[in-house]
C-alpha cells in the first residue's frame, strides 16, 4: 500500500493565470480613436481642404485627398496607439535588469497586416486610376489627345506660356490675345496650354488645373468653374531668372458677364488693328512668331520691356 503511494505522480501545480489579452485592449483602444478621425477629417477638415470647391477639378481633388486621408489615418493611429501601449505597458520596471523572452514571428499577425495593407494599396491603385481617367482627373494636362472629354462645345483658352508672363488667346472670340484671364461661371473650359520659348508650367491653384507648358505641344486640360471670384495662375516650372515673378490672377464672372467682355476686348482688338497682326490662331506656334507676338502683346496691353518681350527695362540685367 504504501508502495503504491509512493509510486502515485504528485499533484498537478496549479496553472498560471492567463495574462492580459494585449491585442484585444489595443484593439479597443484603436477603434474609437479610428472613428473619431475619420469622422473629423471626413466632416470638419475635408471640406477646407485644398484645392478647394471652385471649380469641378478642384472639389473632385479634394475629394480624392479626403478619400486618401481617410484610409490613412487609421493605419497610422493604429502604430500610434501600439507604439503608446508598448511604452506603457511593456516598458522596463525599475529594478528589473532581466532580458524580456525571445519573441519569434506571428503568423497570424503578419498574415493580417500583409493582407490589411494591401487591400489599402490596391484600392488607392484602382482609386486613382479610375480618377485619372474620368472627369475627376480633367483638371490635369492630358496631352493632345485627352483621355476624357467634356460634352457639348467648351469654351476654348489658350494659354500661352513665355518668359515671364502667361498670355490668352480666345478663339471663339477672333482669336484675341490678352494678359487677363476671365472664364464664365458653370461652363466647361478647353485649356490649351503651349510655349513659345521654355518649359513653363500653368498652375491656375484655385481651379485645380496644372498642366505644363511645353514649346511645340497642346496640353490640354479641362474643368467647370462653380463660384464666382479671383484665382490665382502661377508658373511652377523653374523657367529662367524671373520665374518668381511669373503670375497673375483671373477672374470668374457670370455668363453674362464674360460674353459682355469677351465681345469687348475682340472689338477693341479689332479696332486697334492688332487682330489682323496676330498670326493665325494654331495649337501651337513657331518660334519664328515670337517676336510678332511679343511686339503684339505689349501694344495690348501697354506692357513695356527689352526687346518687345516682358523684361522690364528698370531691371539691372537682361537675361
Amino acid at each position: 500500500m504504501s508502495a503504491a503511494a509512493d509510486a502515485a505522480p504528485p499533484p498537478a501545480a496549479p496553472a498560471a493565470p492567463a495574462g492580459p489579452n494585449h491585442g484585444l485592449r489595443i484593439f479597443l483602444l484603436w477603434l474609437p480613436l479610428a472613428v473619431i478621425a475619420d469622422l473629423v477629417i471626413w466632416i470638419v477638415w475635408g471640406p477646407h481642404l485644398p484645392p478647394g470647391t471652385m471649380s469641378s477639378s478642384a472639389a473632385n481633388q479634394q475629394f480624392d485627398i479626403k478619400v486618401m486621408a481617410v484610409l490613412a489615418a487609421p493605419v497610422m493611429i493604429f502604430v500610434l496607439t501600439y507604439f503608446g501601449y508598448a511604452l506603457i505597458v511593456w516598458r522596463q520596471r525599475d529594478g528589473d535588469t532581466e532580458d524580456g523572452p525571445a519573441l519569434h514571428g506571428n503568423s497570424r499577425v503578419q498574415a493580417s497586416w500583409i493582407t490589411i495593407t494591401s487591400v489599402i494599396v490596391l484600392f488607392l491603385a484602382v482609386f486613382g486610376t479610375v480618377e485619372l481617367k474620368i472627369a475627376n482627373g480633367a483638371g490635369a494636362g492630358e496631352g493632345p489627345s485627352p483621355i476624357w472629354k467634356p460634352g457639348g462645345a467648351p469654351l476654348q483658352v489658350q494659354v500661352i506660356g513665355q518668359q515671364w508672363k502667361f498670355t490668352y488667346r480666345y478663339p471663339q472670340f477672333g482669336g484675341f490675345e490678352t494678359t487677363q484671364l476671365v472664364l464664365p461661371e458653370g461652363q466647361w473650359v478647353a485649356f490649351h496650354v503651349t510655349s513659345l520659348d521654355v518649359i513653363h508650367s500653368f498652375w491656375a491653384y484655385q481651379l485645380g488645373v496644372k498642366a505644363d507648358a511645353n514649346p511645340g505641344v497642346d496640353n490640354v486640360a479641362y474643368t467647370t468653374a462653380k463660384a464666382l471670384g479671383g484665382f490665382t495662375v502661377r508658373c511652377s516650372e523653374l523657367c529662367g531668372i524671373w520665374h518668381g515673378a511669373m503670375y497673375n490672377y483671373g477672374q470668374v464672372v457670370s455668363p453674362t458677364a464674360f460674353q459682355s467682355w469677351a465681345s469687348g476686348v475682340q472689338a477693341k482688338e479689332q479696332s486697334d488693328g492688332v487682330l489682323a497682326a496676330l498670326p493665325a490662331y494654331a495649337l501651337t506656334y513657331d518660334p519664328t512668331v515670337i517676336p510678332q507676338l511679343g511686339k503684339n502683346i505689349v501694344t495690348i496691353d501697354g506692357i513695356t520691356g527689352a526687346a518687345g518681350s516682358y523684361y522690364g527695362p528698370g531691371n539691372p540685367v537682361t537675361p
